[in-house]
């Protein structure tokens, strides 16, 4: 400074000239502060509040600084002031986008500079370490690197890494900085410290690194000190399989790890067992032959073979099934590869990260227990047998394994896929032990792809073995309709015309082949074409109830009309209108440190004409997945399916400019069918899940599935849509779940929803309206027609309009006439009631007369008494004792006149004078 002249920096020292460099991160390094916060400015219920993020913060972990793991904002700040223009630069690790890694920075007023561009970092591959650098103006600068948990009650993050640091642009340095240790610098002038080569180490400000006692001691690369030889134990050595002989044997090797670390001189070492031990080789895998020597070889394109067996011709009609299975492991094959990885040191560089071990294939030692052991399958593309086409997104092959983890602490086993070499993604992962089981994953496209099964002991910070015996074993891997592939077996398939011979033809989309003809036929209407096999009628499937086919058979589908018969009455669908995507917002929901979350649901009911049309986007890719080509189809943060969804968090719950949108998964890719029954395909809607209708109207149901399968749903997914008649809720109605599942299911694999709407409602026939006749007016009659009440109906056939109709008037003397005819009645009716009364006195006094009579006639003299003449019958006594009925007493009124004649003249010839 005295002199104002640069000058060299000695040895065990180094300089950036104008820039400072941060590589020693065993603790936090002088002017970086750490801080936590909670951004969520709406607290839940009290129950989900945050816990506090006092104790979240970046960890140095020796070589590089680590991340926090859970859901709160941690921001690792450094505040620097440049001379003039320059730029920062850091080395990172971020392959987890369930955490945001945020790099930006703000200027002595708090203001953010304007580096929008650069702000979201990219995701890295795992094990790969990435680069950032952003310039910077002159000035204060004040730099943060910035990490959000996004758990959601997922399993914990994996953290961001960040090492070098590099910031140029500040005052010219008027110091050199020494050597961290286990690097050394031995030239004046040097801008770097090298690191020390193993069994060396150094101190801090180094001019060269000191070796280890080389019987006694040991260091790793780039230590700081030397460590005493442990005894060697069966953690130390692995053994080997030696490629086969001319005599179908291999030998049994066991091997020292290296670097060998341990000694075997001690009193608890153990030795290495003896090598040479000879068994018999396992046969060669399918689709390979061993042709006499001492390795198996791929069958010639047309041939085929079962590994134990010579290749043979593929009969004719036939052609090779084409694929690679590897089930027996004596050597790694040709388009497999092993490494190991770890991300703060190199101890593992070189080394096999997994060893082939007869009937398995299993995870090697590796350097340390966080070593990531990497085993890659290199497929240079898919494509389907020759007699299938493929339609456009229907399945063009599958990768099944079978594996099995044996560990004692938080192992983890992750299986990823490249595709085209531009992205690698997790597609799943599995912690500690694991019982044997299988895993598939279905290709959907024609690319090249990368397929990596990387296994880690731990993901703690240890450089020990500690957990070597923790391992993974796979037992097979088997791809179909790889390009490059083998044959085992050989297949059907459709022969061309004579002219063309024998050869195998592709039959047109849509095609079985004819078992008795080997020629392509048609499937029938509403069957589907199975992806697994051409063969046989039986290849075309029947579509669910209430589908159809596409018309290439590929995959079924519903037109959005329905029909079903319900007592004597035929009800008919039309849900066109809720064909259009659907969607539904639930929450919000909390984590654990309080972070507000919505479940997005997107549902395209019927698609359009099989194609999915619900899409579910992960905006935090936008920011932080790796580069893709424009237009490419590789981008992986938009999902298509009948029915998909995504975890939404609001702009204000972490203080982001706009609501993101992650972990989108497809729930359903799979049409089923549509019926008024609650249970298709092993799915079941319980009565009790949804409230009671509202009518008698039959609740439709439709039924999806997933064609993934997971760990926790071995099956894949499931979705069941009730549709619902709601004539109060008009357009696209309402979208819910159930009360008892909130997130729209239990068991986070069977969904359940309810949709009602106005137009879930039956289309209206003549059974949903009635007519009321009016009176008839000057010889016309109108006539109305109105809907039933409640009306449970929508389109269909119209109301009728209102009818007019001639009727028939009465005349007006007819009217007369029928007046006079009614009074005459009444008159009878009254006449008759008189003289029947008038003759009931007459016949009370004659009786009374006739017997005062017989009482004095008894007195007379027998000749003139009132005798009757044998044979004679008793008049009085007739009209004493017999009635007469109504009718009888009007004969009897028309006659009377007649009768009281002939009975005076009786009385007056044959009555004494006194009468």
């Amino acid at each position: 400074m005295k002199n104002q002249v640069c000058s060299k920096c000695g040895e065990g020292t180094y300089s950036l000239g104008s820039g400072i460099k941060f590589d020693e991160w065993d603790e936090l390094p002088a002017g970086f502060s750490n801080v936590a916060t909670f951004m969520d400015t709406v607290v839940g219920p009290s129950d989900t509040r945050p816990d506090g993020c006092n104790n979240s913060s970046w960890i140095p972990r020796g070589n590089y600084i680590e991340s926090n793991r859970d859901d709160c904002t941690v921001s690792l700040i450094y505040a620097v002031h440049l001379k003039k223009s320059g730029y920062v630069f850091f080395e990172y690790q971020y392959v987890d986008n369930n955490i945001f890694f945020e790099f930006f920075i703000q200027n002595d007023q708090c203001q953010e500079m304007d580096t929008a561009a650069d702000k979201w970092v990219k995701l890295t591959d795992n094990g790969e370490w990435g680069s950032h650098s952003v310039m910077l103006k002159a000035g204060t600068n004040i730099l943060y690197w910035r990490t959000t948990g996004i758990l959601m009650g997922s399993k914990a993050v994996k953290p961001v890494l960040v090492k070098n640091i590099t910031i140029e642009g500040v005052a010219y340095t008027s110091e050199c900085f020494p050597c961290k240790p286990g690097t050394f610098s031995n030239k004046p002038g040097s801008f770097n410290c090298q690191v020390c080569p193993r069994n060396t180490y150094s101190q801090k400000g180094a001019k060269e690194c000191i070796k280890c006692a080389e019987d006694s001691q040991f260091s790793e690369e780039g230590s700081s000190e030397c460590m005493a030889r442990p005894p060697c134990t069966t953690k130390d050595y692995f053994q080997i399989h030696t490629p086969c002989d001319k005599d179908g044997k291999t030998q049994v090797m066991y091997k020292w790890i290296e670097p060998k670390i341990c000694r075997e001189d001690l009193t608890d070492a153990i030795r290495l067992p003896p090598s040479g031990e000879k068994k018999d080789c396992p046969p060669c895998n399918p689709g390979f032959y061993n042709n006499g020597s001492s390795s198996c070889h791929p069958c010639p394109p047309g041939m085929f073979s079962d590994g134990t067996k010579e290749c043979r011709q593929c009969p004719a009609g036939t052609e090779p099934a084409l694929g690679f299975e590897y089930k027996w492991w004596n050597v790694l094959p040709g388009n497999m590869k092993t490494s190991c990885f770890n991300v703060g040191n190199s101890k593992c560089d070189g080394m096999n990260g997994w060893e082939v071990a007869g009937d398995h294939i299993q995870s090697g030692a590796g350097g340390s227990d966080n070593d990531y052991l990497i085993l890659n399958l290199h497929i240079p593309g898919f494509k389907p047998p020759t007699s299938m086409t493929g339609a456009m997104g229907s399945e063009l092959g599958r990768i099944t394994f079978v594996f099995e983890t044996l560990c004692s602490a938080d192992c983890v086993l992750y299986f990823m896929v490249d595709i085209n070499r531009k992205s690698t993604n997790v597609v799943e992962s599995w912690g500690g032990t694991k019982e044997k089981q299988a895993y598939t994953h279905v290709i959907f496209k024609n690319a090249t792809f990368t397929f990596t099964w990387a296994f880690q002991r731990t993901n703690q910070g240890q450089d020990n073995r500690r957990f070597i015996n923790d391992m993974v074993k796979i037992y097979s891997i088997t791809a179909t309709n790889a390009v490059d592939g083998v044959a085992s077996s050989c297949r059907a398939c459709a022969l061309g015309s004579e002219q063309s011979g024998s050869s195998c033809v592709p039959c047109p989309p849509g095609h079985y082949i004819e078992k008795e003809t080997n020629q392509c036929e048609e499937c029938p209407p509403d069957t589907y074409l199975s992806i697994h096999q051409v063969y046989g009628k039986e290849a075309c499937i029947p579509c669910g109830p209430g589908s159809r086919s596409t018309q290439d058979h590929s995959v079924c589908y519903s037109d959005c009309f329905f029909h079903h018969e319900k007592e004597n009455q035929s009800l008919h669908y039309d849900f066109s209108n809720l064909s259009s995507v659907g969607s539904l917002m639930n929450g919000p929901s909390f984590t654990s440190k309080g972070t507000k979350y919505f479940h997005f649901f997107n549902i395209s009911l019927c698609g359009h004409e099989g194609k999915k049309m619900a899409l579910c986007a992960n905006n935090i890719t936008d920011f932080t997945v790796k580069e893709v080509v424009a237009g490419s189809d590789d981008y992986t943060g938009l999902v298509g399916a009948y029915v998909c969804q995504s975890t939404i968090i609001p702009s204000e719950s972490k203080g982001f400019r706009a609501a993101l949108s992650s972990q989108s998964i497809i729930l359903a890719d799979t049409f089923l069918g549509v019926t008024v029954e609650t249970t298709l395909q092993n799915i079941n809607i319980k009565e009790d899940m949804f409230p009671v209708p509202p009518s008698q109207i039959p609740d439709v149901h439709f039924f999806y599935k997933s064609s993934t399968t997971t760990t926790s749903c071995v099956n894949g997914r499931s979705t069941a849509v009730k549709i619902r008649c709601n004539p109060a809720k008009p357009g696209a109605g309402v979208l819910s779940v159930p009360s008892k599942c909130p997130a729209g299911t239990c068991d986070g694999c069977a969904f359940y929803f309810l949709w009602e709407s106005a137009e879930a409602c039956p289309l209206c026939t003549e059974h949903d309206f009635h007519e009321i006749e009016g009176a008839c007016k000057r010889g016309f009659q109108e006539t109305l027609y109105v809907w039933n009440e409640p009306k449970w109906c929508i389109k269909g056939i119209s109301l009728p309009e209102k009818k007019l109709s001639t009727c028939e008037t009465v005349d007006f003397w007819l009217k007369v006439g029928a007046g006079v005819g009614a009074f005459t009645a009444v008159l009878l009716v009254a006449l008759t009631c008189y003289f029947w009364k008038k003759n009931q006195k007459l016949e009370y006094k004659y009786s009374k007369l006739v017997m005062t009579t017989n009482s004095k006639e008894c007195e007379l003299p027998a000749a003139d008494s009132c005798a009757i003449m044998e044979g004679e019958d008793n008049e009085e006594e007739v009209v004493y004792s017999n009635k007469q009925s109504l009718l009888g007493k009007l004969k009897s009124l028309a006659t009377k006149e007649k009768e009281d004649h002939f009975e005076s003249v009786q009385l007056k010839s044959a009555r004494s004078p006194n009468i």
